[in-house]
């Protein structure tokens, strides 16, 4: 398999490094040999030479990686952020106004350059960016260096698919492949071109061979496909289009810019899971670096890298959106029997046998607070304890779209198309009398593959946008809609995250916190708007991103306990909302309310994680707030939660502040009963072009306050359903 660069990356998700890998990138851009200095002077900083098996940042090759990452994955402004800061303390008088009398020295020049700053004094001028809030841009700029530092520090594998600080941390991959359930071939190679492994002599020839009516314009370099539905997508909501509509007797396309892995070419891998699965390679922040956002982006979307939860609409979320919102799907048998069947489909069942470390937590500490804790329904069977379904389910027992729904749909003669960006779609003006402005006839997509330089127009009856809430606004608005809801209303469902310390010897908790189930217990506050509490994934590099950094030793010692932490989060139904009209470019508001919300949910995660038998818990504000529980009252663990708080992010006033996380995205082109209340409406249909329709978690009318997936699903059913009836 290929990247988008062409590279071979199918090796690095089995745990090899290619010959062209990120490691050996050396393509530093618009960065200096200065600018690399300072940086590696930084990353030494963040995780000096200390006793860990005496490996500092700077002695591998993470400065290099990480102006990879900025190039490749940061907006312009933080891009030229970091450059900023790395300009500045480059040069005497830059780190002068940066570090003060810290930078000063008895000798001649007397005023040292940053990275000719002694380690310990480079520490406390660091110490200082992040409590001063007149430094906030350079806090800025450091909070993105520490951030991508970690995550390539921890993440990077040698040529066995290892990492020197693993050991140390307790953290062990299982390169074994006999558990691996079924072994038969990917099971949608059959109708699925994979245009990597493609070039300008052969994409027609393998579009042809799919079924597919095809003609080549060479004269304008493109390929135009003709079919009766395209849909852009093939995650939760393309997936089930892609079933539905095939399964009615339509010739389906289904176009998507990741790539097609199966349960064969997962690996436990972080750092390459996150770079070929997910969005931007996982490091997706918004404008305002406050929340940090996780998205799919492979065959399946969310669905095959998600954490398996499977919790029905929640019955007044239905009431909500049918009586408040008027629109009537909601509660009708329609869309109830969709959730039955979409259960169905996908294998749900009802509780595990075996719970993983940070699930026994979660349980152990509700049952002895007498709070109330439900069992998580999962696509996979109730023996299900793959630990790492967040980088694709190894063993197969999780049933994403990839092999369920998509399998249905090229049963049926779908094809699918890897590889390649929706651009626009191919909008027409309406004949008159209609009632739609315009007319959709198909979309025009780019191969990302750079040995092809032919686009493809698909030409279809139906088009159906389907690439998330993150994406259809984008491409929406790029291809001339303007309905005003069309990138607004963006809800998040907001995380902040307790942590508590359990060791092996003093707990009769079993196991460490990277295996078994990622999410099967829930506790869910009173009212539904309120909290709910879950536990989360993550891998030694997402754990190290997100850890506060007080000091080097500090943080050491920190990921030496990283096995034997448990995570709590607290997730909001949020009421506040953002806005993505360019891809890539998130901004979002976080209300009073779901602030307030937020902090009863995370001092309820401590009490929880306390009560469970944490000797040391704490949250991710960065000034590492925390707490030791040895031989604590009541009355001193209420003190210490009264300091609690859901403070914005590094961008704000205040001298400590949080990171948000978010792994769901909703409602950006909200269904609506008319066009002043949404960009389309109760079919799906946009309001402005006729034949085109979004079936994702976009139009979600509000947030659902709990995980989407069963929601993504039925609505998409219900929705594909009548698009099949229309084209009947």
């Amino acid at each position: 398999m290929y990247d988008e660069n062409g590279r071979d990356c199918h090796p690095l998700l089995r745990g090899k490094r290619d010959s062209d890998g990120d490691n050996n990138n050396n393509n530093n851009g618009c960065f200096s040999s200065s600018d690399i200095e300072t940086l590696s002077s930084i990353c030494e900083v963040i995780l000096p030479p200390i006793p860990f098996n005496s490996n500092s940042n700077s002695q591998y090759p993470v400065p290099n990686k990480i102006v990879d990452l900025v190039l490749k994955r940061g907006f312009l402004e933080a891009v030229l952020v970091v450059k900023l800061v790395l300009i500045l303390l480059s040069t005497r008088l830059g780190t002068l106004f940066l570090s003060g009398s810290l930078c000063l020295s008895g000798k001649w020049p007397f005023v040292n350059s940053f990275s000719a700053i002694p380690l310990h004094k480079r520490e406390k001028v660091v110490q200082k960016w992040l409590k001063h809030s007149f430094m906030t841009p350079i806090r800025l700029g450091f909070v993105f260096i520490k951030t991508l530092c970690l995550l390539a520090f921890f993440t990077q594998v040698g040529e066995e698919g290892d990492n020197p600080a693993w050991e140390a941390i307790d953290y062990h991959v299982d390169m074994n492949e006999d558990h691996i359930l079924d072994r038969k071939e990917r099971p949608l190679q059959k109708s699925m071109v994979e245009v990597m492994n493609e070039s300008d002599q052969t994409l027609v020839q393998s579009l042809l061979q799919k079924g597919l009516d095809v003609k080549e314009n060479l004269k304008e370099n493109i390929c135009k496909i003709k079919c009766d539905v395209v849909i852009v997508g093939s995650g939760c909501g393309g997936g089930v289009a892609a079933a539905i509509l095939a399964k009615s007797g339509q010739k389906v396309v289904v176009l998507e810019k990741g790539n097609y892995f199966s349960q064969t070419d997962y690996s436990q891998l972080e750092g390459p899971s996150l770079d070929q699965l997910y969005e931007s390679g996982g490091i997706l922040p918004t404008l305002d670096a406050k929340v940090m956002i996780q998205a799919g982006s492979t065959v399946g979307g969310g669905s095959a890298v998600n954490w398996s939860a499977c919790i029905k609409t929640p019955p007044s979320l239905l009431r909500e959106w049918s009586e408040d919102q008027d629109l009537k799907l909601y509660s009708s048998h329609e869309y109830s029997s969709a959730m039955t069947k979409v259960c169905e489909r996908i294998g749900v069942t009802e509780k595990c046998v075996k719970e993983g470390f940070q699930n026994q937590v979660l349980r152990k500490g509700c049952e002895n607070l007498g709070l109330k804790v439900e069992a998580v329904p999962q696509n996979s069977s109730e023996n299900h304890y793959c630990g790492s379904c967040c980088y694709g389910c190894r063993s197969g027992d999780k049933k994403g779209t990839d092999s369920t729904w998509l399998v249905d749909a090229v049963d049926h003669g779908a094809v699918i198309i890897t590889g390649c960006k929706a651009q626009k779609f191919l909008l027409v003006t309406n004949q008159k009398g209609k009632k739609r402005r315009q007319k959709c006839l198909g979309v025009i997509a780019q191969v990302l593959n750079r040995k092809i330089s032919k686009k493809l127009h698909i030409e279809a009856k139906v088009t159906i946008s389907a690439c998330g809430s993150l994406l259809t606004p984008p491409l929406m608005i790029s291809s001339g809609l303007r309905n005003p809801n069309i990138g607004r209303n963006l809800h998040l469902h907001p995380v902040l995250m307790a942590w508590g310390y359990f060791p092996e010897n003093d707990s009769d908790l079993n196991g460490k916190n990277y295996e078994g189930g990622i999410l099967t217990s829930v506790h869910k506050s009173g009212s539904d708007s309120d909290y709910i509490l879950e536990v989360p994934a993550l891998g030694p590099g997402a754990f190290a991103a997100l850890c506060p950094w007080e000091n080097g030793q500090d943080f050491k010692e920190r990921m030496l306990k990283y096995s034997r932490t448990a995570h709590v989060f607290s997730l909001v139904k949020d009421s506040g909302s953002g806005e993505v009209k360019t891809e890539g470019r998130i901004s979002y508001r976080i209300s009073e309310l779901d602030k307030e919300n937020l902090k009863k949910g995370l001092r309820e995660a401590l009490r929880i994680l306390i009560a469970a038998g944490a000797v040391e818990v704490g949250t991710h504000r960065s000034d590492g707030q925390r707490m030791e529980c040895k031989g604590i009252n009541g009355k001193e663990i209420e003190e210490f939660l009264e300091t609690v708080h859901a403070a914005d992010g590094p961008m704000s006033m205040v001298k400590d502040w949080n990171i948000y996380c978010s792994a769901h995205q909703m409602g950006s082109c909200r269904m609506g009963k008319n066009e002043k209340e949404g960009g389309v409406d109760e079919n799906g249909e946009s309001w402005e072009a006729e034949g085109l329709y979004v079936c994702d978690a976009s139009i979600l009318p509000t947030a659902v306050g709990v995980n989407p997936m069963i929601t993504i699903q039925s609505t998409a059913y219900c929705l594909s359903e009548r698009i099949a009836d229309i084209l009947r």
